[in-house]
């Protein structure tokens, strides 16, 4: 939470000069999990290139015009992977280690009585170790896509519940925690370029994320003030139907994470110009 000199001249260059030198970059319009920040770098294949200057740690350039490029960009994204674990302070960039949503409200039996749960300051862990599998640049219109593994997420959460489960009236408050396991998340976005003080930046417009789930696992504890037949009848529907709970939880889910690591590829980005992310080519 979710520099160096540019190609058109330090700061102090006179305006004149500048204009001469810098033109506005427009990137074409068609992607951390956790992993989303797979987004950062995907847009070098069209930026302005750079002079000699000295990068931030978490910034591994790619040679522009490298016939692997998307292998470059690969390793520079999973590069990444440590400094978003921890966070950058220096660009107010927060560690996803855990990322934080604020609610996920279900609905999962019908029925005036029908048993609700809300899910509340979740705290998702493992979305930076995450590994790209397949990567696809934007071409024309068409979005950018990344194919990317994420081993396990472990979400803790604080759990109320209301309604009927099975015959039992099951409402109460209590800790909810979950694993997910084997995921393959698809991501796809657009990013455009903006220009700022002659310097051109990458902007994550648009990104929607697509999670495939192996395994699930959810558990309620400390719950109905401890009542152990009520808390064994929900943690046995949760057991038998994790994925249908988790089916219900999809839309919200992926809209959220969608926002939250578009937030986080932004907030890198806002501070790492498009100079800084290719290597000029020799000469």
């Amino acid at each position: 939470r979710v520099h160096g000199e540019s190609a058109c001249g330090s700061s102090d260059v006179r305006t004149s000069e500048r204009k001469d030198s810098c033109s506005r970059t427009a990137m074409t319009r068609p992607l951390s999990t956790p992993v989303a920040t797979s987004v950062l770098l995907l847009g070098t294949m069209s930026l302005v290139r750079a002079t000699t200057q000295e990068l931030p740690p978490y910034v591994k350039q790619c040679p522009e015009g490298d016939p692997k490029i998307v292998e470059c960009i690969t390793g520079a994204l999973h590069h990444l992977r440590p400094y978003l674990a921890k966070g950058i302070p220096e660009i107010e960039m927060p560690s996803v280690e855990p990322f934080r949503m604020d609610e996920l409200s279900l609905s999962l039996t019908t029925g005036p009585n029908g048993y609700k749960v809300t899910l509340r300051d979740l705290d998702i862990y493992g979305a930076s170790n995450f590994t790209i599998s397949d990567l696809k640049l934007s071409h024309g219109d068409a979005p950018f896509e990344a194919h990317i593994k994420i081993p396990e997420l472990k979400i803790n959460a604080r759990y109320t519940s209301s309604g009927v489960l099975i015959i039992l009236p099951a409402s109460g408050q209590g800790n909810f925690h979950s694993t997910l396991g084997d995921i393959i998340a698809t991501v796809q976005g657009t990013i455009s370029s903006q220009q700022r003080a002659g310097r051109d930046y990458l902007h994550v417009d648009d990104l929607d994320i697509n999670l495939n789930i192996k395994t699930v696992r959810m558990v309620v504890k400390k719950v109905f003030n401890n009542n152990r037949i009520l808390t064994e009848a929900t943690n046995l529907f949760l057991r038998e139907n994790g994925h249908e709970v988790l089916k219900a939880m999809m839309p919200q889910l992926r809209h959220k994470l969608s926002e939250v690591f578009k937030g986080i590829s932004n907030q890198l980005l806002t501070h790492v110009s498009t100079d800084m992310l290719l290597q000029p080519a020799k000469a």
